[in-house]
């Protein structure tokens, strides 16, 4: 199945995949990190099941953006020059407005979902008389 962005997604919901770009740029709001390190952070955050290059790519188009941008880290590493990405400007602005996004979103989805219990009370309430 395909999702937005041309990305493949087995394991993965469309949830995860929509919360992919902002998941991202909170953890490299927090500090600058390494890809793979981003690859475990994500899944720490419950976003499971991508795979590597779906991250990279995510990466890479955010960067094309001017969301982050990235550096090759010759020093801090054991084995070949690492790329370590880090949050511009713009990608924080970016990240407000996800956040304020998200939270519309709680308000709609709180709503909705008082709404549907409350009839589930009413319902069961005339079925037990």
């Amino acid at each position: 199945m395909r999702m937005g962005h041309g990305w493949q997604w087995r394991g993965c919901s469309r949830r995860a995949v929509r919360f992919l770009e902002p998941a991202l740029l909170l953890l490299l709001h927090h500090s600058p990190a390494h890809g793979y390190t981003l690859l475990e952070q994500v899944e720490a955050l419950g976003l499971e099941g991508f795979d590597p290059a779906v991250i990279y790519r995510a990466l890479r188009e955010m960067e094309s953006q001017g969301w982050i941008v990235s550096r090759w880290d010759r020093e801090q590493t054991q084995g070949p020059p690492r790329r370590v990405y880090q949050l511009t400007p713009l990608g924080d602005e970016v990240l407000r407005y996800w956040i304020q996004d998200l939270q519309e979103t709680r308000k709609l989805l709180d709503r909705f979902l008082q709404r549907y219990y409350e009839h589930i009370e009413q319902h069961h309430a005339q079925e037990d008389p």
